[in-house]
């Protein structure tokens, strides 16, 4: 099992309870439709050092390492990256990682 981590930081207009709402919801509506997700997970921020560094976390989870390749590509996930995230999104960090079993 792979897990994607990914940090958010918003862009200052849009780092706010309800633009981060937004996000989580459409998150969490258009990335498990893409073929090789296992399951996806929405974090907004718990705590203020939180708020302070990041604004949403996306964990993806897929059943092996090359599921992660195609998910970059296929056009539902890069028509979110494009549409809703990128315009909006000051820094982003993604990393993968295997799932010690």
């Amino acid at each position: 099992m792979i897990q994607r981590l990914v940090l958010v930081k918003l862009k200052d207009g849009y780092a706010n309870e309800s633009d981060r709402a937004e996000l989580a919801a459409r998150s969490r509506d258009a990335l498990p439709k893409v073929p090789g997700v296992c399951g996806v997970t929405v974090g907004l921020p718990a705590d203020e050092t939180a708020e302070i560094a990041w604004d949403i976390s996306l964990c993806i989870e897929f059943a092996a390492m090359e599921d992660v390749a195609t998910y970059i590509v296929h056009p539902i996930h890069r028509a979110y990256v494009d549409k809703d995230l990128k315009p909006k999104t000051e820094i982003l960090k993604a990393w993968n990682f295997e799932i010690a079993q």
